[in-house]
């Protein structure tokens, strides 16, 4: 009796998804986004801050393996107009943006947010919402919440004029892991 050959479905190549930010709530985030992804996401968190240059990510990456699908963010608060024209100008980046905060992007999934807001009001809306937060922390409560409201954060975010306050480029990263996500799943 004859034994069906198992055909190979080929190997899939991941992006990598490079990741520079200046603080411990994004890299939190991020970092909660590789564990539920499980994708190939590499985070440079506050090293290099607000002196993030395109020589300083090619360094970065000079000694990793590379591949034409990888793909850089730099997730960054632009509250600052100076900022944000240093990060327009690094070339083959994609600028996740976040005015006043990235806390806004939290906020996002429990509540619309469509008025102009400060990043201390941000933090304390968000606070009303989750009360043991902190900068820098992911707990339980907070990653359930953001898990319900993915979606409702994703739509509200893709409405807001980018740059502009209140604003947050987050959806778009997530839209792009989920893209690779669901071909991945395919296979």
């Amino acid at each position: 009796m004859s034994r069906n050959k198992r055909i190979p479905k080929g190997k899939v190549i991941n992006p990598t998804f490079y990741v520079f930010c200046e603080g411990e709530t994004e890299e939190a985030y991020i970092n909660y986004l590789r564990s539920k992804y499980r994708l190939p996401i590499l985070i440079d968190a506050k090293i290099a801050g607000n002196r993030i240059t395109g020589k300083y990510i090619q360094n970065y990456k000079k000694d990793k393996a590379n591949h034409p699908k990888d793909i850089t963010y730099l997730v960054y608060d632009i509250d600052v107009t100076e900022m944000l024209r240093k990060l327009q100008a690094i070339k083959n980046t994609i600028l996740l943006s976040s005015n006043p905060c990235f806390e806004l992007w939290y906020l996002l999934h429990v509540q619309e947010q469509t008025a102009e807001i400060t990043s201390k009001e941000c933090i304390q809306k968000l606070k009303q919402q989750f009360p043991n937060y902190g900068k820098g922390l992911f707990n339980n409560d907070l990653k359930n919440k953001i898990e319900k409201g993915q979606s409702k954060a994703v739509n509200i975010a893709s409405k807001l004029q980018e740059f502009k306050n209140p604003s947050s480029q987050m959806f778009v990263f997530i839209n792009e892991i989920e893209k690779v996500k669901k071909q991945n799943n395919k296979l």
